[in-house]
């Protein structure tokens, strides 16, 4: 058995690998070690947690959330779709665990656990399979229709706002985001539309932007 320390920003905790099996143990929830206003990456250096980096682990972290919210809406009447969306929970934990390793180069004892182009690709056949039942868009959406909707359509935002905060990461001297991340990223937000869209019934219940409409 290997095991090492493993933390997705500040969520501190021991990883045990055996085989196939992951297992996290959080030995204390309180550390008061970032009660100075720091926290610790993957690597065990300390940010502080106005850092760009910490502010793209917490917005990736908010996205989750907004999908566990979203789940409670979808687990009984939208079956296929939030399975859909456990995954997309874990991977997001996946994509935490990679921005809090950053890769700066120099070897590290363990391997980073990083988003792969697989889970990429998962997210695009996803996506592919909702839209093709969809009604052709014919305006912008407001987005609510149903609260399943409503709150994929919360989740959505908030991932746009994660790959905000990465593409700005990224274009730090020194910083490196992983390629894959931010497609995964980008990926994810495309796809809670398409699936806020087949929650209002394959896009019939979408409640659509009239230009002008209150003027």
């Amino acid at each position: 058995m290997r095991t090492k320390s493993w933390s997705v920003c500040g969520k501190g905790g021991e990883l045990r690998a055996e085989r196939e099996e992951v297992l996290v143990k959080l030995n204390k929830i309180y550390t008061r070690t970032g009660d100075a206003g720091t926290t610790g990456l993957g690597t065990g250096a300390r940010r502080l947690k106005s850092d760009l980096r910490i502010e793209a682990c917490g917005t990736v972290d908010e996205a989750n959330a907004c999908i566990g919210v979203a789940r409670l809406h979808t687990a009984a009447a939208h079956r296929p779709i939030d399975v859909m969306l456990g995954r997309i929970q874990n991977d997001l934990f996946d994509l935490g665990a990679d921005l809090s390793v950053p890769d700066d180069g120099k070897p590290l004892q363990y391997e980073p656990l990083r988003i792969i182009a697989s889970q990429v690709e998962r997210l695009e056949k996803d996506i592919d399979l909702l839209n093709k039942d969809l009604q052709p868009l014919k305006s912008f959406i407001l987005n609510g229709g149903s609260p399943a909707a409503a709150a994929l359509h919360l989740a959505r935002t908030v991932a746009r706002r994660a790959e905000r905060v990465m593409v700005a990461l990224a274009q730090n001297p020194g910083e490196q985001v992983g390629a894959e991340a931010l497609k995964y990223i980008n990926r994810l937000s495309d796809f809670l539309f398409v699936a806020a869209r087949t929650v209002n019934d394959n896009g019939k219940a979408d409640v659509l932007w009239v230009p002008g409409k209150n003027r």
